[in-house]
């Protein structure tokens, strides 16, 4: 079973994109996250290069007292205690998507539900 999980997260991490961010700035600014809710360009890529290192696989699991308590997925670390169903942890799921779409490297969900997160008064903070 170890070894199961060790050649899947090779797996990850080998097919994972990382982008340049010229690239995923032009993508980002095409899908209008340029000036978005007071966001601009620079801050949505310096966030991405934070949280992700602009990797679409990223995750993190966050812990609290040595327990998971939700976990944050994709480049822009979307998390499942309230944006998406993970299936692991209970979850408002306000963007209505499972988690694991926000590992691949089609953005288009991811920017669908970070522009939800932003529009929320607790999403951004």
């Amino acid at each position: 079973m170890k070894t199961l999980f060790v050649l899947s997260l090779l797996f990850l991490v080998a097919s994972a994109k990382y982008y340049d961010r010229c690239v995923l700035a032009r993508q980002l600014k095409a899908a209008g996250l340029d000036g978005f809710r007071g966001y601009s360009l620079p801050n949505w890529i310096c966030m991405v290069q934070h949280e992700s290192s602009y990797n679409t696989r990223a995750i993190n699991r966050n812990r609290r007292q040595g327990r998971v308590v939700s976990t944050d997925y994709g480049l822009f670390q979307i998390n499942s205690r309230y944006w998406c169903d993970d299936g692991q942890t209970r979850t408002s799921n306000t963007c209505n998507i499972k988690c694991s779409a926000f590992l691949n490297d089609d953005i288009t969900d991811d920017i669908r539900c970070v522009k939800r997160v932003v529009k929320d008064p607790n999403g951004m903070g």
